[in-house]
């Protein structure tokens, strides 16, 4: 059967089994490990990690894949083939849950698997992904670097970074236009706040000329006043834009932003009291 790669979804299959030593050791692969593959293509990559670990959950989009999947996979018990949207799919209900997520994945939303599994997935301890080389460089990018956004503050926030691999274009096929590589990372502890940062990070991101205050008022999430203020409580002046700010002065204006509202409701409480 010829499969034809869906340039929609941003397929490109992983071909060449010269990298998945490569892959297998920066996923730090052990027998007791349920590995996630989010986009498991031609299954190349799956049959690799389901010889090496206790169990694989792959999640295909493109239902089409489904015959050169079974075919290449058998009857083997320790796959479980899902097809669906892992970004709508409730992935952390996957039985027995997953420690890890080994990947090679579809260009088109590579970022946004990544960033919701941080605390969406977390029972993930480590992360082993085939993205753009592009994406690569802004997963732990420093502040004040043109790579740094959103992706980097909370990635660096809810990890560290364990691996990295150039991979040629090779590989692949269709060939893509663009350089890939792979990275490898390993959970630490999330901020309590985690999910209040998320939404202010996306928020300071949103207008990425503007200064944080002027993003925040712009994208709803508080009033110019409000972030001024709460800039001054960690040592920054209004003029301050986002890609300034690292991971933990993030965490730091999310407390004093949170800590600011406390006290204007406080503050409203008395009044209406009185």
């Amino acid at each position: 059967m010829t499969v034809i790669p869906k340039k929609a979804l941003g397929q490109h299959f992983l071909v060449d089994d010269n990298i998945l030593g490569v892959i297998g050791r920066l996923a730090e692969l052990e027998p007791s490990d349920v590995v996630l593959e989010i986009g498991p293509g031609l299954g190349v990559l799956t049959a690799f990690l389901a010889d090496r670990t206790r169990h694989v959950h792959a999640i295909e989009l493109d239902r089409s894949l489904g015959p050169e999947l079974r075919a290449r996979l058998g009857d083997r018990s320790d796959v479980d083939l899902v097809f669906g949207d892992a970004l709508t799919l409730h992935l952390a209900a996957l039985d027995p849950a997953s420690t890890k997520l080994v990947a090679n994945l579809p260009y088109n939303v590579a970022t946004p698997i990544v960033v919701e599994s941080l605390d969406g997935l977390p029972g993930i301890e480590l992360w082993c992904v085939m993205v753009q080389r592009e994406v690569a460089d802004r997963l732990f990018a420093d502040p004040g670097t043109k790579a740094y956004g959103a992706v980097s503050v909370l990635v660096r926030l809810a990890a560290r970074r364990t691996g990295f691999h150039a991979v040629s274009r090779d590989v692949f096929r269709p060939r893509p236009n663009v350089d890939s590589a792979l990275v490898a990372f390993r959970r630490v502890a999330l901020p309590d706040s985690f999910g209040t940062v998320k939404r202010l990070v996306s928020a300071a991101f949103a207008h990425r000329r503007k200064t944080v205050p002027n993003s925040l008022a712009l994208a709803g999430y508080a009033s110019r006043a409000r972030a001024v203020a709460a800039l001054a409580e960690i040592s920054r002046g209004p003029t301050v834009r986002a890609e300034e700010l690292s991971p933990e002065e993030f965490v730091d204006l999310a407390r004093a932003l949170e800590a600011g509202d406390e006290s204007a409701h406080n503050r409203h409480s008395r009044v209406t009291d009185t």
